[in-house]
């Protein structure tokens, strides 16, 4: 991962970790039970953040390094983590 990628996805789960946190005092404090799952929905869009950056990162630097370098065995290895990390995603 590229420093800045690693950078930005450090702050962004610092912030989710906070949120958690923040869940886990509603359920604590029996708030509203619409208020906390809004608040389960805006930690899950905030990790897709992290997981479509770290993914843009992968395919910009290692899924491309593995294309230019010509390796046919690195390439079929890369295609090849990605379609089943993408099938996992759905």
């Amino acid at each position: 991962m590229q420093n800045p990628t690693r950078t930005s996805c450090l702050k962004r789960l610092s912030r989710i970790e906070g949120q958690v946190r923040g869940l886990s005092r509603m359920v604590e404090d029996d708030r509203y039970c619409i208020d906390i799952v809004t608040q389960v929905a805006a930690v899950r869009a905030a990790l897709k953040k992290v997981e479509e950056e770290v993914l843009r990162d992968h395919l910009a630097h290692c899924v491309a390094h593995a294309m230019a370098s010509g390796d046919a065995d690195d390439q079929r290895a890369k295609v090849s983590e990605l379609i089943e990390v993408l099938g996992k995603l759905r």
